[in-house]
């Protein structure tokens, strides 16, 4: 089994397009990477105050990571369906009110206000600039409005795919070697 079939979750696939698969693995790739650029950047930043020579460009990059890693995690989460949402409302429902619940939990409460409000805080960045660097805050910012894309589209993928094939199908079984399940018929034992 390929790291690329590690990566992009199989689990729910009735509500998946193959076609968006590679950008899944895209984003796990980048996940990771972002998340490990900032524990270097941290670990770096820790070690250089330490020795009494800070490099002071470290905030901005550790900042920088962080923020990326969180939208870019957010979409890919919402690709694998992994994301806090209100499952217990949309999950006791079915028909069309379940429909209406899980268009409105997902573009309007989301993805709707992350490209809305994301933009209109990126356009206001170019007025603040960041330390040492002079770079405009509008750097941190870019990523909202790209993530909102990105869970609009993951949001349509399974909406399309949940109106076409259902929103319930039972859960595949987490059996990958093959083998039966290990099951004890241990009822007890009687002492003398």
């Amino acid at each position: 089994m390929a790291i690329a079939d590690k990566l992009v979750l199989q689990r729910q696939r009735h509500l998946k397009w193959r076609a968006l698969d590679r950008l899944e693995l895209a984003l796990m790739v980048l996940c990771g990477v972002l998340c490990f650029g900032f524990s270097l950047s941290v670990t770096a930043d820790i070690l250089t105050r330490t020795i009494g020579h800070p490099w002071l460009w470290l905030q901005e990059a550790t900042s920088t990571l962080f923020i990326y890693a969180i939208f870019v995690g957010t979409a890919v989460a919402t690709r694998r369906n992994d994301h806090l949402y209100l499952t217990a409302i949309s999950e006791s429902m079915h028909g069309l009110p379940r429909l209406i619940v899980e268009v409105a939990l997902r573009v309007v409460a989301v993805a709707a206000c992350l490209i809305w409000y994301g933009y209109q805080n990126y356009r206001r960045g170019f007025g603040s600039f960041r330390l040492p660097s002079g770079t405009p805050i509008a750097s941190l910012y870019a990523v909202i409005p790209l993530s909102g894309v990105l869970i609009a589209l993951f949001t349509v993928e399974q909406l399309v795919n949940g109106i076409v094939n259902g929103f319930d199908h039972p859960a595949p079984r987490d059996d990958i070697s093959g083998s039966p399940p290990v099951t004890t018929n241990f009822e007890g034992r009687s002492r003398p």
